[in-house]
């Protein structure tokens, strides 16, 4: 890749602080710069090419040496924790260390040591510390290849685009050398990931590409030791390749693990089952297989009957039969689909289903990670740019024949912006690295080729005027493009420590650089990031690029998409993963309810992490988690959908509310309506006895449920089904609880900051709160959360635990102290628009964990119901990109 000065110097200073060891002092980074410094001020021009690979080189600006430094800090202040496990039943009586404190110990590590000093030129020595002691954990969860026959199923889940290929990579390397000889890995349905999977694996593992040292390979690759890689960047698993590549060796005495990076494909399964057979003559197969499956979630699943399942389930259950002693491991970031899977199917000649019932090991990710939590929760207003005219232009559903004739000022906003974002890059010295923008917003291919066409004519527009004007000291009287830019810049863009006019200036020399790449099965011109100079890309796609493939640079998305799916709508978020240098520069253009959505999804993600860890700590095993994502609130709709998907007409529902939160987040608008609730509020007051508080917050202990019930059912919720499946208050089951649990409740109201609010003897201020308008025209609260602090704490009398747990609301829950689930009610008014003087909503916080031994609440849900509010979430099945 082309280099500028800036990265050289940056390289060889971090080459010396590499070595320097961890943790790293701030002094230390100081004293490397300093250093370098000296050497450039004394040594003479000639002389200086042969300490430092730079060209025509005239000193670096003092804020370069700045940027220089703080870049440096960063990288080496990254922490990472190893991550979570949770073992079968028989998993936790066999021996879990032969890896660890046999094998590793005694083994010459080939493939790994070398693999570990690469990552240690691009990754911070925490993170390489911590993959090393995941992947220690997963190996010792597989099992000893030299032993007995053996059958390992295990999961691992990551985060999207958090580094799951590179752990992938370092199990790879640790299980070859222990001695698995056929490492399998399927790559995603699509051959641009296959293809990009396989070359990172050539870099990892292979340590070569055409002949040529690749990654971890250059200067360390010896042909004794070299995997056998049978199939190639190019070309997916065939047959005649394989005979080619595998040509005089005998696979019953072959000393080097062969490696095969295949699609996930019924015809590519057959083909290497069918080769497998043909290689053994039909016998069991005694080396060690590891299956490694990529996007495990993706196409793997059974979604018929055991006894008619899917052809690629099959055929990776056939394939894994073939082998006497093998372990198949999922690694994915969405694990719903694969919690789904019956733990107890079986098949008469594939035998098992995938359901990982040894282990699923859940990792954490880096502190530089930029991820979902940091980008919709802490961070929404700085990232997130909501699309508010696409329906004129792009409107969510529409056909494969939708006629696309001009695209909306957003999307010309984001192109703009994304030419200033590469600029930024250039100034701050990245001159070298990829650039890239993501256009999501339809499945259709031809709705790509539209999008392409009109992209392109903008784009040309912006380099035309740049090549005619930028240059010019009138430049802005000149041309109404680069006011368009100026505006932009000064909207997204005037906090950098760059001046508009630095940016003119940079704009000439790489604008005529910025392509336009479709990523679908008919593209023309295919999407390519070389190593030897740097891709500018507006990428348009769709199914091709929502997993795993990773878009190189991504600054600037735009998406307009709709699934009810967490997986999928988690799996199209290309833009999570790790921005050095440039992270303040990403935005993504979305509607609000699509933030809205993904702000849920990370909700109720990081409630199952919590859920795993206490699962953990308990010892339970994979099916109890598997069941109770089976049972959580936040699946109802998941499992709904994929009985609609299986053409199942009604089916029980176990919803466990136990340990859960659920709140009216969202309000009817009408005054009719407000008013309602307000009375209905007032008439449980009404029923209640005088609290034993007379001031702030009142509390009411051990309350009959008959009136709790009379609230529920009295109370108008905004909810566009009738079971509450689409918002965070599922009423329809909330209203089974009451009629199942024969227990008293507590009930709160809740006492703010706001104006004052009377009833009878009731004198409290109201709770102020913001309060937007969303696109299905309900009132939504700000962040989607009623309560706050200590609420769900506030029926805990015990002063010493009050204390403890604080604003600790799953503690609250969990305390032994609060056994009756809480009603929360509250009056909320708002200071900014719309101005609300009076509404109410309510929560209720159910007491338990997931460990309850309570029976979980069940309901009938009829799946042709809901056909009609899936049709209009656009989840379309006729996808043709």
């Amino acid at each position: 890749m082309q280099t500028n000065n800036y990265e050289v110097i940056k390289q060889y200073i971090f080459g010396k602080l590499n070595n320097a060891g961890s943790p790293l002092e701030r002094t230390k980074i100081v004293q490397e710069i300093q250093s370098i410094q000296t050497v450039i001020a004394t040594v003479n021009a000639e002389t200086l090419p042969l300490i430092l690979p730079v060209n025509d080189f005239t000193g670096l600006p003092d804020g370069d040496w700045e940027r220089m430094s703080i870049e440096f800090e960063k990288h080496f202040d990254v922490e990472m924790k190893h991550g979570i496990l949770i073992q079968g039943d028989e998993q936790q009586n066999r021996d879990n260390t032969w890896w660890t404190a046999i094998f590793k110990q005694k083994t010459v590590n080939f493939y790994w040591d070398r693999y570990r000093k690469y990552l240690g030129n691009a990754l911070p020595p925490d993170v390489v510390k911590t993959i090393d002691t995941d992947t220690d954990i997963v190996m010792n969860n597989l099992e000893n290849p030299i032993g007995e026959p053996f059958s390992r199923y295990g999961m691992v889940v990551g985060h999207v685009q958090s580094g799951k290929t590179g752990n992938y990579s370092a199990l790879i390397c640790k299980a070859a050398d222990a001695g698995y000889k056929f490492i399998v890995v399927i790559a995603g349905g699509i051959n641009n990931l296959r293809d990009q999977t396989q070359e990172r694996l050539n870099e990892s593992f292979i340590g070569q590409t055409k002949g040529v040292q690749v990654g971890a390979g250059i200067g360390n690759t010896q042909r004794e030791t070299m995997p056998l890689s049978l199939t190639t960047i190019e070309r997916d698993f065939n047959k005649q390749d394989a005979d080619r590549l595998a040509h005089g060796l005998n696979f019953e005495t072959i000393n080097v693990p062969v490696l095969l990076v295949i699609k996930k494909n019924t015809r590519t399964l057959e083909n290497v089952i069918d080769w497998l057979d043909q290689q053994y003559k039909g016998k069991g197969i005694n080396h060690a297989m590891l299956v490694i499956d990529d996007e495990s979630d993706y196409a793997s699943i059974n979604t018929k009957e055991e006894e008619d399942p899917t052809k690629i389930n099959l055929k990776l259950r056939i394939l894994l039969s073939l082998f006497k002693k093998y372990a198949y491991v999922a690694y994915t970031a969405t694990p719903y689909a694969n919690i789904f899977i019956d733990h107890e199917a079986s098949h008469d000649t594939a035998g098992q289903d995938l359901f990982p019932k040894d282990f699923i090991y859940a990792l954490d990710a880096p502190s530089n990670y930029f991820g979902a939590r940091k980008i919709f929760i802490e961070n929404a207003d700085k990232y997130l740019i909501p699309i508010t005219d696409n329906e004129e232009s792009i409107p969510y559903s529409h056909k494969k024949d939708f006629t696309l004739d001009e695209l909306p000022d957003s999307l010309l906003e984001a192109i703009r912006l994304f030419t200033l974002v590469i600029a930024v890059r250039h100034l701050r010295g990245q001159r070298g690295k990829h650039n890239s923008m993501l256009i999501h917003a339809t499945r259709f291919t031809d709705v790509h080729k539209l999008l392409a066409a009109l992209t392109e004519e903008y784009l040309s527009s912006i380099k035309k005027d740049v090549a005619a004007y930028a240059s010019l000291p009138d430049a802005l009287t000149q041309s109404a493009i680069l006011n368009t830019l100026k505006a932009t810049f000064e909207k997204h863009l005037s906090k950098t420590e760059f001046s508009w006019h630095d940016i003119m200036q940079e704009l000439p020399g790489f604008s005529e650089s910025i392509v336009v790449r479709e990523v679908h099965q008919k593209k023309s011109v295919p999407l390519e990031y070389r190593k030897d100079i740097a891709t500018n890309a507006i990428v348009i796609g769709g199914a091709s690029l929502a997993r795993g493939f990773t878009v190189e640079g991504l600054s600037v998305s735009y998406f307009l998409r709709n699934t009810v799916f967490y997986d999928t709508l988690m799996q199209m978020g290309r833009w999570f993963g790790y921005r050095p240098g440039y992270e303040d520069l990403c935005r993504i253009y979305m509607p609000a309810d699509r933030i809205t959505d993904f702000a849920n999804i990370i909700e109720a993600t990081e409630n199952l992490i919590l859920d795993f860890k206490l699962m953990a700590e308990q010892k339970k095993t994979p099916n109890d988690f598997g069941l109770a994502i089976q049972q959580s609130p936040d699946s109802a709709l998941q499992v709904t959908a994929r009985n609609k998907l299986k053409n199942v007409r009604e089916f029980f529902f176990n919803m466990r509310l136990d340990g859960t939160l659920k709140e009216t987040s969202y309000l009817l608008t009408s005054r009719e309506d407000i008013n309602h609730n307000l009375l209905v509020v007032k008439n449980l007051l009404d029923e209640l006895p005088a609290p034993p508080q007379t001031t702030g917050t009142r509390v009411w202990k051990n309350v009959s449920k008959s009136l709790v019930r009379k609230f529920i059912k009295d109370f108008k919720t905004f909810d566009k089904d009738k079971l509450g499946l689409t918002s965070r208050m599922p009423i329809g089951f909330i209203k089974q609880y009451l009629e199942e649990r024969a227990t008293d409740w507590d009930i709160a109201l809740y006492n703010g900051t706001g104006t004052v609010f009377e009833h009878g003897a009731i004198n409290i201020n109201k709770e102020r709160r913001q309060i937007s308008i969303n696109a299905s025209g309900a009132y939504e609260v700000l962040n989607r959360q009623v309560s706050s602090g200590n609420s769900e704490s506030v029926s805990i009398e015990d002063e010493d635990e009050f204390a403890e747990i604080g604003n600790n609301r799953r503690k609250a829950r969990a305390s032994v102290h609060r056994l009756n689930p809480l009603l929360m009610l509250h009056i909320l008014e708002t200071e900014t628009e719309p101005i609300i003087n009076e509404i109410a909503a309510f929560g209720i916080s159910f007491s338990g964990t997931v460990l309850s031994t309570q029976q979980p609440t069940k309901l009938l849900i009829n799946t042709v119901y809901y056909q009609n509010l899936f049709d209009s979430m656009n989840l379309g099945n006729d996808s043709d990109d």
